[in-house]
């Protein structure tokens, strides 16, 4: 399935727990104030990619953690993400987590979710979702795998399970 993308970063150590691969997908209806990558914003901009081709670049190599899914926003290109998180998790039955970063909330993504946008796709797909958009004024460099105090690191499946968002505590977080 082909998508827009900003860039590929094989080897992450900042984007999520553990040692990863990075999809920074193209497209972002927030336009955050201080955002870090407002070159992304711009769907027509980037380059087309192939979520099969992605997703054989992220199989080879055996010691990655996880699959990152930034931008831009990857629930602005909901479905094309749910095809590779998807096919990441038959392939390796589950070895690899999933994260997104998102700039809606959890509850957002939930109330908006219909057949068309493929936001609930790509929700049962990710272990985790980082939500809410960047805030400038509550920027924080100590917070764990986010940029400002109110975004949550989600725990997707168990919110899902308990129809709430369930966030990681900052203890839950450091030892991931």
């Amino acid at each position: 399935m082909k998508f827009r993308c900003a860039g590929l970063t094989p080897e992450s150590i900042v984007d999520g727990p553990g040692y990863r691969y990075t999809v920074w997908t193209q497209g972002c209806p927030h336009h955050c104030k201080g955002c870090q990558n407002p070159q992304t914003w711009d769907i027509k901009q980037g380059f087309e990619a192939d979520t099969d081709d992605v997703f054989e670049e992220i199989v080879k190599d055996p010691i990655l953690d996880g699959v990152t899914l930034s931008g831009g926003d990857p629930f602005f290109q909901a479905k094309a993400m749910a095809d590779l998180a998807r096919k990441i998790h038959e392939f390796n039955s589950f070895k690899l987590n999933v994260i997104a970063y998102t700039g809606y909330t959890y509850e957002e993504l939930i109330s908006q979710a219909d057949d068309s946008n493929g936001f609930m796709e790509l929700l049962r797909e990710c272990d985790y979702i980082v939500d809410g958009p960047f805030i400038l004024e509550q920027r924080s460099l100590e917070l764990k795998f986010r940029g400002s105090r109110n975004q949550r690191f989600i725990d997707v499946k168990r919110s899902l399970e308990e129809g709430r968002a369930v966030a990681l505590t900052d203890e839950e977080l450091s030892v991931m």
